[in-house]
């Protein structure tokens, strides 16, 4: 009776929280040139605008608009030529209801659920606290923190390894999630992919052959803003928390804009701009954290996947249109990857697109981590961008139902395997010879 109570409360105060945006609209757009994608992001950043999905050349993006905008929004995107539809009335409503689904699923869970559940995205606190259980209760499992956030949270991963990371030869396989805070479905798929490999191991040779680091939440002040602000998709939603001088209304770096990779060349130098890439290169204590994992197994590092939401691509550098001199091979493993995937998504999901970033988004990106990691040399780095998991309540991908969460967690898991067999498969390949 009390958690019934408990889940009526919840429910209450969550339908509360979002009054501030009522009447708020989101649009979707089609930007079909260079010259209306560079028009668009001068809208969105003279009307201080929020991009819930980026747009880029022939792929629709998705942009809330305040009530009392509406008007001048639509004008200026009919002066720009650009198509748009309305996918929301009223953003309140798509808010209200994710929230009204996680207070379900998080109720349902405290009746029947032992353990992490694949129902509900949990919260910075929680995972870490069950990635410490982890490394108490197996012996092949260690909990480190790379370092600290700008607002002095751990970020936090596992290593996974039968040797302890002793082994001076075996591939080390680096997955992260998070690095852009509300793309909340790749939460999942990072802990789907720690149970796979510690608790229900289905096959031995990906633990006792790779040594895995699995950084869930590499962006932990973003992560947490995106649940306790009063509306979590707005004010810089893929952002850290930093401070920018002079800035007050524009916190946080595009962290995924802010490696030491062609810096600076396709981002903002803008702080009230989504793509905003800091004031240099691993200017951020996250991105800092990232590297520092990084170089510890730069040596053997074979497969680093970035995951990100939404889009159901795996996309590979460099972000300038360049490719790596093993560009071939990494498309080859991409679309087994993609393949993988494919024949466990859900029927209405598109299959993946492998490709170029450029060639794939048809733009351009600098500063990237999977761009920074290929840069060490022939090894396989990749992007992936997770499926909008959308249904006919809910229009926006970011929005996630709670059905969807398992889904996310296992298909992503199939394509993770495809990778390391392949890594494992080479390593063979080349003792043989």
């Amino acid at each position: 009776m009390y958690k019934l109570f408990f889940f009526f409360l919840t429910v209450s105060s969550v339908l509360a929280k979002h009054e501030d945006f009522f009447g708020h609209t989101l649009y979707e757009v089609k930007v079909l040139n260079d010259n209306q994608h560079r028009y668009l992001d001068e809208v969105v950043e003279r009307f201080f605008l929020d991009k819930w999905h980026a747009t880029y050349t022939g792929q629709d993006g998705l942009i809330l608009v305040p009530g009392d905008i509406k008007e001048d929004f639509q004008r200026e995107m009919i002066h720009a030529g650009i198509p748009y539809e309305i996918k929301s009335n009223n953003i309140k409503e798509q808010l209200d209801l994710e929230d009204e689904l996680m207070a379900a699923a998080s109720a349902k869970m405290n009746r029947s659920t032992p353990g992490l559940s694949f129902d509900v995205i949990h919260r910075y606190e929680v995972v870490n606290n069950y990635l410490q259980r982890l490394a108490n209760s197996y012996a092949n499992v260690r909990v480190e923190s790379a370092g600290k956030s700008v607002e002095g949270r751990d970020i936090r991963y596992l290593r996974i390894s039968s040797d302890n990371f002793q082994s001076r030869t075996k591939p080390v396989v680096f997955l992260m999630s998070l690095l852009h805070a509300r793309e909340w479905v790749t939460l999942p798929a990072s802990l789907y992919a720690i149970e796979k490999l510690v608790i229900d191991v289905r096959d031995r040779t990906l633990v006792n052959n790779i040594d895995w680091i699995i950084m869930p939440i590499a962006n932990p002040d973003g992560y947490e803003f995106t649940h306790t602000n009063v509306n979590p998709h707005v004010a810089a939603p893929g952002k850290n928390r930093a401070r920018n001088a002079g800035w007050s209304m524009c916190p946080g770096v595009d962290l995924n804009r802010n490696f030491d990779h062609n810096w600076g060349t396709a981002s903002s130098a803008s702080p009230c701009t989504e793509t905003f890439h800091g004031t240099g290169p691993f200017s951020e204590p996250e991105t800092q954290a990232v590297r520092n994992v990084l170089n510890q197994v730069r040596n053997r590092l074979e497969l680093f996947i970035d995951i990100h939401s939404f889009g159901s691509m795996i996309l590979y550098g460099f972000g300038n249109r360049q490719l790596p001199p093993n560009a071939l091979t990494l498309n080859m493993v991409g679309v087994r990857m993609a393949q993988r995937i494919d024949a466990v998504k859900w029927s209405n999901k598109r299959n993946y697109r492998v490709g170029n970033i450029v060639d794939v988004i048809n733009y351009r990106a600098s500063g990237g981590s999977s761009d920074y990691v290929q840069s060490f040399g022939n090894l396989l780095s990749f992007t992936y961008e997770l499926p909008a998991y959308r249904n006919v309540a809910n229009i926006n991908g970011f929005l996630v139902d709670p059905a969807f969460i398992y889904q996310a967690g296992m298909e992503t898991w199939e394509g993770i395997q495809a990778g390391a067999r392949y890594v494992l498969e080479r390593r063979r390949m080349a003792e043989a010879k």
